[in-house]
């Protein structure tokens, strides 16, 4: 699949077609880390599932606080 490298406000960037985007679970918004290697670039979609189990895990901590505290004794 070709795409064209197009001019974006003071940047340069590149259009992901939707059939793509749908294939990897992505949307606007999602975060994917740029790597690098022997002259290719590889987007890697970010662990959506593992932020979303951090964001869970730290306002049960908040909202247990006490409890938890107790529990560590």
């Amino acid at each position: 699949m070709n795409v064209t490298i197009r001019k974006i406000g003071n940047s340069e960037g590149i259009i992901i077609p939707k059939e793509v985007l749908d294939r990897l679970g992505l949307k606007a918004g999602d975060s994917v880390e740029i790597r690098e290697e022997g002259g290719s670039i590889s987007l890697i979609p970010e662990q959506a599932d593992l932020t979303e189990q951090l964001k869970a895990a730290r306002i049960g901590m908040q909202k247990y606080k006490i409890a938890l505290r107790e529990l560590a004794k």
